[in-house]
Parts: C-alpha cells; structure tokens; sequence
C-alpha cells in the first residue's frame, strides 16, 4: 500500500479535488477509503480493480454475491458509466439528485464481475455529500460505496466509531465530521414497463412513483 497517514482530515463544507489526493492514491494501490456520505459513512473501491473489490468484501464480512452499490459525482459519470438515462431516469435523477436515491441500471462490461456478483446489474446514485461528490471527481468516475461497517454490525456515522473497519491496514479513512444518518437510499428499478422498489428507504416509494408517472 501507498505509504502515508490512513486518517485524512477534511473540512466537508470546503473539500476539493486537491485535499483528496491521498485518497486517490490509496484506491489507485488497490486499497479502500471509508468517507462520508449523504446517509452514513462508506467504504470506497475501484470498481474496475478485482483485487480492490475482493478486499472491500473482505474488511465487511459480505457476501461475494452480494452486489456492490455505486455513487457518481453527477450525471455526466453516470452516463459514462452505463449509458444514456431513459426517460424515467432522467426524471428521477432529475428530481432526487443529489439525493438517497439509488436506480438500476445494467452493469457496463468493465466493471470487476465481483462488484455486482454476477448479476450483471449496478446500483447508482448521486449523493447528497460534498465530499462524496469530490471523490468521485477526484477518482474520475463512480467509486463502489458500500456501508462502512462490519456485515451485521450497526452502521457508522463519523469516522471516530469504526473501529475495526479503520484498523485494517487496506483501509484509509477520510474523516469530515458526522453524517446525517438516517435511512439508506431507496432502491429502484425502472427498467420494465412495471417500476418495483427493491429497497425502502429514504425517500418514499409514493414520491418516486409520483415522479415516474407525471
């Protein structure tokens, strides 16, 4: 792993592409970053890297079947990512990013086979999280981020109380004070003519169908 401090300390309201240079380097070794989000802290990997992802699921204790979310830094990654939005798509970025609002979408064929455990799918969203969105900026596209926590353990929202994530020698920690906590993202597939809410969340199944049918 790169040499260096593993706990970068961040102002979150004034964070940018530059403070997070360590960071970028450490996923570039093939290593993992937890961070800030929108909801509670991730564990950050590059998505491209088999290595990366493999160690990702083996700091959390999850399951390699278990499909890894993504966040972008805007729309632009997204489409980069997995192509045009459709039309309900766009609607839904539209109206809940940045925003706890994961959609669906079909796994571009560069992205390592374990972040979505063969199923062959990637959920994405924008977050809400200056920080998170300077990552990915920083990183150049969508960073997995699942929840910093150990499979089954309670999930964490500043960098002080993740304890055993943090002292596992792959992982660097970028702390930026405490998240909002809360629900996760509500998880969607607009894919078929029938949209279906995979995931409850943070924002209501009602709203978002609201956006889907106007």
């Amino acid at each position: 792993m790169t040499a260096g401090p593993r706990v970068l300390r961040i102002n979150p309201a004034e964070c940018t592409v530059e403070d997070l240079a360590p960071a970028v380097a450490w996923l570039r070794d093939g290593g993992i970053v937890a961070f800030p989000t929108d909801t509670l802290y991730g564990l950050a990997a590059d998505i491209k890297s088999s290595l990366a992802v493999r160690r990702l699921f083996a700091v959390k204790g999850r399951p390699a079947r278990a499909a890894l979310p993504l966040i972008a830094a805007n729309i632009a990654q997204v489409v980069a990512c997995g192509g045009l939005l459709d039309a309900r798509e766009a609607a839904l970025a539209a109206a809940f990013w940045p925003g706890p609002l994961s959609i669906i979408r079909d796994a571009p064929a560069w992205v390592a086979p374990e972040v979505h455990g063969g199923h062959r799918t990637v959920a994405i969203r924008v977050p809400d999280n200056l920080v998170a969105r300077r990552m990915c900026e920083a990183w150049g596209e969508p960073l997995a981020a699942t929840s910093a926590n150990v499979t089954g353990a309670p999930p964490a929202d500043r960098a002080d109380v993740l304890d055993v994530i943090a002292d596992d020698p792959h992982v660097m920690v970028v702390d930026a004070g405490v998240t909002p906590g809360g629900l996760p993202s509500t998880l969607v597939d607009v894919r078929a003519a029938r949209p279906v809410l995979l995931r409850e969340g943070a924002i209501p199944w009602d709203r978002v169908l609201e956006f889907i049918n106007r």
